[in-house]
């Protein structure tokens, strides 16, 4: 089964997806799910993962509703308040939302190089294991340091770095965040998401021979049963459609055995997100 580990769904409006930037004008309209549903049936995927794309309850609830609709959609990466004094209360909550695997901040966005490291954070992720949640690390390479002292932190969480922490593709660098990357990777509950890599690099000039190295660099240090593939649909409409983003990933693992392939295109997020 082919699973799309990380794509968004949302009702547009311009104050709550500022976000979506000039450059981003193409994505300024609402993307539902029979958007979606056409799109995967085109590309032969099977289901996927809705991952939040505002940090309120809301857009969990919004992201539930969908997913009880629409069978296609596995799974939900929500937001929740980790840094909350009641965090246990608001988890609990959710008591009975099967669909619901786990959460995301937009720790890319926040101006504390440290903020993973904070106690009101950290209280908020030990509190996710018990409920078996997952986490989404949403970062820029600059906080790779603090991640790492991060998920060390946590040995029995189940972490995935989504988009490969951004690397700046589109001005070339590459040595550092290569370095971190492969810490972190030595972390064996940390998985990546091949995802987000096009819009890393210049929206209309990019290629895949410039975005191979950073997808050789995590295949080789997460392995072919720690990565997963993930379109970032809508979002990767800015740098190019749906199959480009798809066949830049299947055409970099089309020497890998059946059994490789299998994993990375949808096996390894069944298994990180019990699907």
């Amino acid at each position: 089964m082919i699973i799309d580990s990380h794509q968004h769904f949302w009702k547009y409006e311009p104050v709550k997806h500022a976000w979506i930037d000039d450059a981003m004008a193409a994505i300024r309209k609402d993307f539902m799910p029979s958007d979606l549903k056409q799109v995967y049936k085109e590309n032969g995927i099977e289901g996927c993962v809705a991952v939040e794309a505002d940090q309120t309850p809301a857009e969990t609830n919004f992201l539930l509703s969908l997913a009880a609709e629409n069978d296609f959609i596995k799974g939900v990466v929500g937001w929740v308040d980790l840094r909350a004094n009641d965090i246990e209360a608001k988890l609990e909550a959710y008591t009975g939302k099967e669909k619901l695997k786990g959460f995301r901040h937009v720790v890319q966005g926040e101006p504390d190089h440290n903020f993973l490291l904070r106690s009101n954070f950290l209280r908020g992720i030990s509190s996710l294991e018990k409920h078996n949640y997952t986490y989404d690390i949403l970062i820029f390479p600059h906080q790779l340091g603090a991640t790492l002292e991060f998920v060390k932190k946590f040995p029995n969480q189940k972490f995935v770095i989504d988009h490969i922490a951004k690397p700046y593709i589109k001005d070339g660098f590459f040595d550092g965040w290569a370095t971190l990357m492969q810490e972190i990777a030595k972390q064996e509950h940390v998985y990546c998401k091949l995802s987000g890599m096009i819009t890393e690099a210049d929206y209309k000039s990019w290629t895949a021979e410039q975005i191979q190295p950073y997808m050789d660099l995590v295949l080789e240090a997460f392995g072919t049963d720690r990565l997963l593939y993930g379109s970032d649909w809508p979002v990767c409409l800015v740098a190019g459609n749906y199959s480009k983003v798809k066949e830049l990933t299947t055409n970099f693992i089309s020497k890998l055995s059946t059994h490789e392939k299998n994993n990375i295109m949808g096996n390894n997020a069944i298994k990180f997100y019990n699907l």
